[in-house]
């Protein structure tokens, strides 16, 4: 059952690949933010996939995060989110909180709203921009 107080926590090695150089959104090479937003955004999805009803998904549809220390190639870096607002007068609208550390610092800290859906209904609604 769907409700506030749901965590994950996902972990992963910043390489070369995850860098501000690499994806383009800098020149250093150190942990890039877009980089830091998918794993925000795959802990956070993670954590409600076991209650969704068959069929079900989720999409975000905002992010707030703070980006506020650097992290170096080879270090590691640990997300946690915790769903902090379902509402049963909006039960589609999933709140997390996310907090992201890198072996020395907190990294990066803000929140991520997720919606519910229908798989197929959402893929035929976008399916249907493409065939204009």
């Amino acid at each position: 059952m769907l409700e506030a107080g749901i965590k994950n926590t996902k972990d992963m090695i910043v390489t070369d690949e995850k860098t501000a150089k690499a994806v383009g959104s800098g020149g250093l090479e150190v942990f890039a933010t877009p980089a830091l937003i998918a794993l925000a955004e795959k802990t956070a999805y993670e954590s409600v996939v076991p209650y969704l009803e068959e069929g079900q998904g989720t999409v975000g549809t905002n992010i707030d995060i703070k980006h506020i220390a650097a992290t170096p190639v080879g270090m590691r870096v640990v997300c946690e989110t915790e769903l902090i607002e379902f509402d049963a007068s909006n039960p589609r609208r999933l709140l997390f909180s996310v907090n992201v550390y890198d072996e020395v610092e907190k990294i990066a800290e803000g929140t991520h709203e997720r919606f519910i859906i229908n798989n197929d209904k959402f893929m035929g609604k976008a399916g249907g921009k493409a065939q204009g």
